[in-house]
């Protein structure tokens, strides 16, 4: 009798545990701001991954042209004049083993895509390390959470 207590808590149990698993993987969802405070990334969950894409920009339009930033530097010439707000920057990542794997972060600056991992400091601090094959080469760029006013 007390073992089928026990096997009735354990299975009670599981569906708090994937709760609590959910709720730290979406931890992650957000406006975030580069270190370099140029723009603001929403992210956002889409299926069992998360993506961020560009919402705001310290400078929205071109100085030459008056008009919104687009995507110049991108190495594909038919997505340069895409604009970089709304531009998905950050692909196709999961939740792994507490950070978030296996995808990518372009950088509009350079035109390059890196392999990427984020990894949350604190509530309103994630750790971003873009790099090339392995994490060893890569640069690391903090960004803070901003709070939105309603």
């Amino acid at each position: 009798m007390r073992s089928i207590f026990i096997l009735l808590a354990m299975l009670l149990a599981l569906p708090s545990l994937s709760a609590q698993e959910v709720t730290a993987a979406d931890k992650l969802i957000g406006v975030w701001e580069p270190s370099n405070g140029r723009a603001r990334v929403k992210v956002d969950k889409i299926g069992n991954k998360y993506y961020g894409r560009i919402v705001w920009l310290v400078e929205p339009n071109d100085p030459e042209t008056g008009q919104p930033k687009t995507d110049k530097n991108n190495p594909d010439e038919a997505l340069r004049s895409v604009p970089l707000r709304g531009y998905r920057m950050l692909k196709d990542f999961e939740w792994e083993n507490d950070k978030w794997v296996n995808g990518t972060i372009y950088d509009p600056l350079s035109g390059s895509t890196y392999d990427c991992i984020i990894t949350m400091e604190d509530d309103n601090t994630l750790s971003i390390r873009g790099f090339v094959g392995v994490q060893t080469f890569g640069r690391t760029d903090v960004w803070k959470r901003l709070k939105i006013q309603k």
